[in-house]
């Protein structure tokens, strides 16, 4: 026997919104947004996952195991320095059909705010909302730290293929 089921929208989508403060420059905010989420990625309980960020337009954004082997996580949608990173791919989500994360930095009193907005569609495991949504703070958090250090810490160099 077979057994057909049907899906509303409200299960097949998903929409994460998040907004922070950080005590630091527009400038400086978004260079420890790329740092973390490039090669200071963290995963799951804080194991690290350095990413490649290519920043710029169409530029990847992908996990390098080495030998060619590696995971892509998204392509860079928009870039507008300091203020805007936009990233649409399957972002770490195999069973999404379309992912978009969306990042904005706004100079405000006391600082800069980022507000994300994560937004997906696709078939989404019982519990996986939740969890996904506890791994936004604590990337702010890294953000916040990197940020607002007296001296910010410099990005390690990346050998990044030249752009096409």
């Amino acid at each position: 026997m077979t057994t057909a089921t049907a899906h509303t929208i409200d299960q097949l989508s998903l929409t994460i919104t998040h907004e922070t403060l950080v005590r630091s420059s527009l400038a400086a905010t978004f260079q420890a947004l790329l740092d973390e989420m490039g090669p200071y990625n963290e995963g799951q309980n804080h194991a690290r996952m350095p990413m490649v960020l290519e920043p710029w337009p169409g530029g990847r954004w992908f996990r390098d195991l080495g030998d060619n082997n590696g995971h892509l996580w998204g392509h860079v949608q928009a870039i507008k320095r300091p203020t805007l990173l936009e990233i649409a791919g399957p972002l770490m989500m195999s069973f999404a059909v379309c992912s978009n994360v969306q990042y904005r930095l706004t100079e405000v009193d006391g600082g800069t705010k980022i507000t994300l907005r994560h937004t997906a569609l696709g078939l989404f495991p019982d519990g996986y909302r939740d969890a996904l949504s506890q791994g936004w703070p604590q990337l702010f958090e890294r953000i916040q730290r990197r940020a607002e250090r007296p001296e910010p810490i410099r990005s390690p160099s990346h050998e990044w293929r030249n752009r096409p």
